[in-house]
């Protein structure tokens, strides 16, 4: 029996849309267009003599053939980036790549690193505030922080906190006038949103930072909460409240200490506890390393400080 293997390439692309059952999330995830991975998927196809994949209405399905391969093919990759960052760890043995969102890392992790320092001196610690989720079995980071994370048995997952939502603004416009200080209030007050909308970690999640589902879940369906500023980034979101432009919907764990210094306020007694929160996440690769597992003791300490 012959011992020729097809392409690297191909069958990376072929793997990809095994899992997803889509072109262009392969493609997405491979970074290449969902063209050049359906063709690197026929030209598979061609080499091996035999159909992998076929249309189903306007989805993809695998083939008895397709099938037979997948699970194979998803363990040898696994394999083959488990050998990579292995060589890559030997360069970087006390290097962490650490993936969290921009507004949680300025407001609550940057500002407790040079604790972590202290304790571990020879470990460089790098902060990627990237919007992406990144797939930690295939990049160079080590570690994400996420919030709400869905289960995943390949991924090991520690809860940090729980999340609380309330309304935040600055002391003055609390103040007034006019005063504010119950949820009817809200209607004389340019509301702050966070528009979500484009990042990818946040879609199954968003609506806890959405005042419209915010103000249903305390009962305050009547309000109209579409005007108001918009911002992307959360970080400029809260400087604005902090500004006093207007309210925002904080989040306790990012802005507690805003909140502590008295930059914002809660003029209401209304608050939401949600049924997600943020977790550190990591691999079982990584999570053999001790300057992965002095992080992540040191940070679920740090978060169990609040």
């Amino acid at each position: 029996m012959s011992d020729w293997l097809p392409s690297l390439n191909a069958l990376r692309a072929f793997e990809a849309v095994a899992r997803h059952l889509n072109y262009p999330a392969a493609a997405k995830e491979l970074r290449v267009t969902p063209a050049a991975v359906k063709q690197l998927v026929s030209k598979l196809e061609s080499s091996l003599g035999t159909q992998l994949l076929e249309r189903k209405g306007r989805g993809l399905v695998l083939t008895r053939r397709g099938r037979a391969g997948r699970d194979d093919m998803t363990a040898a990759m696994h394999h083959m980036t488990a050998s990579v960052q292995k060589i890559r760890n030997l360069e970087r043995e006390q290097r962490l790549i650490v993936s969290v969102e921009s507004s949680l890392a300025t407001a609550w992790l940057v500002p407790k690193l040079e604790e972590f320092r202290d304790r571990e001196p020879h470990v460089t610690v790098l902060i990627d505030s990237s919007q992406q989720i990144v797939d930690l079995h295939r990049s160079a980071v080590d570690i994400a922080i996420r919030y709400g994370v869905e289960d995943n048995k390949d991924l090991i997952v520690n809860r940090l906190f729980d999340d609380q939502i309330f309304p935040a603004c600055s002391p003055s416009l609390a103040q007034g006038p006019p005063r504010i200080g119950k949820l009817e209030d809200l209607k004389n007050v340019t509301l702050i949103h966070w528009d979500l909308s484009q990042l990818e970690w946040a879609q199954a999640t968003r609506k806890w930072f959405g005042w419209e589902s915010w103000l249903a879940q305390v009962g305050a369906h009547e309000l109209i909460t579409g005007e108001g500023l918009h911002f992307s980034d959360y970080g400029l979101a809260v400087q604005a409240a902090i500004a006093g432009q207007g309210m925002v919907l904080a989040s306790w764990p990012i802005l507690r200490e805003a909140v502590d210094a008295q930059l914002l306020v809660c003029p209401f007694r209304e608050k939401v506890t949600t049924d997600i929160g943020y977790d550190i996440v990591t691999t079982g690769l990584a999570r053999n390393r001790p300057e992965v597992n002095a992080f992540i003791d040191w940070i679920l300490e740090a978060a169990g400080r609040e």
